[in-house]
């Protein structure tokens, strides 16, 4: 039987997750319409602009992203410490970016005093409030709902505009992560809709490799989650690999892509391969096909077997295929 969503987001087992979201029956996010002739290229601002504000409000962190014609990918860390971090003026301030809130926010926002039965209300009403700042749930939500009442009004329709609400892998370790994420900065490239990731508009690798070409200041994307280097002591908080590392496999694994063969890549791995144990054909396997290899967990076998029984299944689907590609 189905599980419920919220028990396939298992902060207990990672922060990470790969979602993805998908246009109904033919209708297109972006790109062009060959049967209409319609272009909706415009629509690509639109998603790749949201998921910047987003993640200003949320307490949830962008990984990477591409949008593509027809469908979304988002890899985002859930950053509940940061959230739980926040004092009440802080989450109403949040919240309020987003919806209205109630008379009784409006009036503390205001710093109108309020009674102790009012101030206990209000507390309640920042508790859940909070919880839902860290929720990837509601961030899709947001995504999703805002770029269908767009493109319904531009198109003059109403009705659904997306498949479901979203799909959603956790990426139980680095080697899940390291590869989803160069799957997801790849979408371009694979569809044969850029020769280069640097070339490839509205995905994050693009935005990466820009801020690394600035020959005057040299930086990461402010609204990406930053490369802070190999696992050590007093690590600080990012993403825990070398950028030039990744922007180096992602560009070697893209031109093997572009030949249209298996090709082979380039003896002289970078490091980061090297660190996560993974072949050639592993790798190219998992950043050619993420999505369909496996379901709802991605990661080493055990790590997969103790986040499936910690959410009370009985199987482990995808286990073949996290043996098969995740192990060494």
């Amino acid at each position: 039987m189905p599980k419920a969503r919220k028990t396939l987001i298992s902060l207990e087992d990672t922060p990470y997750y790969h979602c993805v979201s998908r246009c109904v029956r033919r209708s297109f996010l972006c790109g062009e319409d060959k049967l209409t002739g319609a272009n909706y290229e415009h629509r690509r601002q639109w998603v790749e602009k949201k998921l910047i504000i987003l993640s200003g409000v949320f307490a949830i962190d962008l990984c990477a992203y591409a949008v593509m014609s027809n469908h979304t990918h988002v890899v985002l860390r859930v950053n509940k410490s940061k959230a739980e971090s926040w004092t009440n003026r802080q989450v109403i301030e949040r919240w309020h970016q987003l919806y209205a809130g109630n008379y009784l926010s409006q009036r503390f926002m205001a710093r109108q005093s309020l009674g102790v039965a009012e101030k206990k209300q209000l507390d309640t009403f920042v508790q859940a409030w909070r919880e839902r700042l860290f929720s990837i749930s509601w961030f899709m939500r947001n995504l999703n709902e805002h770029i269908a009442r767009q493109a319904n009004r531009e198109d003059k329709c109403t009705g659904r505009f997306w498949e479901g609400r979203f799909k959603s892998q956790a990426l139980l370790d680095d080697k899940a992560l390291a590869a989803c994420m160069a799957y997801v900065d790849l979408n371009p490239v694979r569809a044969c809709m850029a020769d280069t990731p640097e070339t490839s508009d509205h995905t994050s690798v693009k935005e990466r490799i820009r801020c690394t070409q600035n020959a005057e200041r040299i930086h990461q994307p402010k609204h990406l989650l930053a490369f802070v280097g190999n696992p050590r002591q007093n690590m600080p908080d990012g993403l825990p690999f070398e950028l030039n590392d990744y922007l180096a496999l992602v560009d070697l694994t893209g031109k093997v892509y572009r030949n249209d063969k298996r090709g082979s890549i380039n003896q002289h791995l970078p490091p980061l391969l090297e660190r996560l144990s993974l072949t050639q054909n592993q790798w190219e396997a998992l950043t050619r096909d993420f999505e369909k290899h496996f379901s709802y967990f991605v990661g080493s076998a055990n790590s997969i077997k103790v986040a499936y029984q910690r959410q009370g299944y009985t199987r482990s689907p995808g286990l073949r295929s996290c043996l098969a590609l995740l192990s060494p």
